[in-house]
């Protein structure tokens, strides 16, 4: 149970030693310390709220966000931009094979997930034939799949179908290009 009382902590910096720092933290590692904001200190007193609830939420803010121990205190992790392609490329991943069919999942979420671990895969000395080449292995997924043969035909070949659908046969005719358009545009208004 977190420590109930008043604490005052002195503002003097010249008189704290090495010996004393090390007894205090020590000794107040085992106990859940509330934090004390700098905006409630008067002359390095706080009072700590009277209140149960608003403690213990004190208490939980000040503790680190973590799974829970079923999930053995995973940590949550900073998402940087290559984490943030990552995951897309994940949730998107129907797309870039069309003979593969993935379950729905959570594709539809727009958040990222708050709790997750990236790993490296390590294979056996037996599969010396089926892993990829040191060329092959790349940072992160997005990279493997943009320098991958295959996947850059495949989708070549969708831009190119894509192109000569919304291309439509007999739409350049009605086009007028160069200045003979601004003299017909001219003559229309009657300029």
């Amino acid at each position: 149970m977190a420590s109930i009382g008043l604490t005052w902590e002195p503002n003097l910096t010249m008189f704290k030693s090495s010996g004393t720092s090390a007894a205090t933290s020590s000794s107040t590692k085992s106990v859940p310390q509330i934090p004390k904001p700098k905006t409630e200190l008067i002359d390095g007193l706080y009072v700590p709220p009277a209140d149960p609830k608003l403690r213990n939420k004190l208490v939980k803010k000040s503790l680190k966000d973590t799974t829970g121990k079923n999930w053995f205190d995973m940590p949550a992790q900073t998402i940087t931009p290559e984490i943030k392609n990552d995951f897309q490329i994940i949730k998107l991943r129907h797309v870039l094979d069309p003979k593969r069919h993935y379950k729905k999942g959570d594709s539809n979420s727009k958040e990222l997930p708050k709790y997750f671990q990236l790993g490296t895969v390590v294979e056996s000395p037996t599969e010396f034939y089926d892993r990829l080449t040191k060329k092959e292995r790349k940072r992160s997924i997005a990279e493997e799949i943009l320098h991958d043969n295959a996947l850059k035909n495949y989708r070549k070949r969708k831009v190119r179908e894509i192109e000569i659908k919304n291309n439509v046969p007999g739409v350049e005719k009605w086009k007028i290009k160069g200045k003979q358009s601004w003299k017909r545009a001219k003559q229309r208004r009657g300029d």
